[in-house]
């Protein structure tokens, strides 16, 4: 795909994006009734965010987590990965390979929230039920929270995968693949269920995309010669 054809398909995507972002709010909004276990996860986003804003960010801890999953989405696709780098300055592993999804994986898959779904669902093989549930749901929502500000800080800086693909409509694709996660961890949290989240998203987005060709047209129809006659 060309970067002019990238550029198109990011400024198709925008509405969908928006669509997403209002389906997140009232997936969101349908918690106000919240049980223990998604309280858990919440305070675990908080207890990270807290650590954001007043100690120093672990930074080597998230480049080692960056190149990491690099590797792991290499080796997914059939890559060798090999030479692993990790400095503050920033990290890097070869590659065999590379796609889409190799490239900006960093950017939507929560590589730490991964690790403590593994180590659960390893646990839950042997000790049923899976024992210390909000402890887990907490862990979950720390790393979380982890990757989403982390992610937001490397995408306010210029960053080669990003710009390889097209700022815009690597941001869109990220944002989109972003905004599953979140909705997928929501919906069941929250009581929404997953067919009230695709009734929703596909509402979200058919009024969103009926609202831009209205306007489309309404302009179009504007600069038909002999239309303000």
């Amino acid at each position: 795909m060309g970067g002019f054809l990238r550029f198109i398909v990011g400024l198709v995507l925008l509405p969908a994006c928006w669509a997403a972002g209002r389906t997140i709010v009232s997936v969101a909004s349908a918690g106000a009734t919240l049980t223990a276990g998604p309280l858990s996860f919440l305070a675990g986003i908080v207890a990270f965010a807290a650590l954001w804003i007043f100690m120093p960010h672990p930074v080597k801890t998230y480049v080692l987590g960056h190149e990491l999953t690099h590797a792991l989405w290499g080796l997914m696709f059939g890559a060798v990965p090999s030479k692993l780098r990790v400095r503050e300055s920033g990290g890097s592993v070869n590659l065999t390979k590379s796609n889409l999804l190799i490239t900006l994986a960093p950017y939507f898959f929560p590589f730490y929230t991964f690790l403590v779904l593994v180590a659960a669902a390893a646990t839950a093989f042997f000790v049923r039920p899976l024992p210390c549930l909000p402890a887990w749901l907490f862990a979950i929502g720390f790393t979380w929270a982890f990757h989403v500000l982390f992610t937001l800080q490397s995408l306010a800086q210029t960053q080669p995968d990003v710009t390889l693909y097209g700022r815009l409509f690597s941001w869109t694709f990220i944002f989109l693949a972003n905004a599953l996660a979140i909705v997928l961890l929501l919906a069941p949290a929250t009581g929404y269920g997953y067919g009230g989240l695709w009734r929703t998203f596909h509402a979200n987005v058919s009024g969103t995309y009926a609202f831009v060709y209205g306007i489309f047209t309404y302009i179009a129809g504007l600069l038909r010669p002999g239309a303000g006659k």
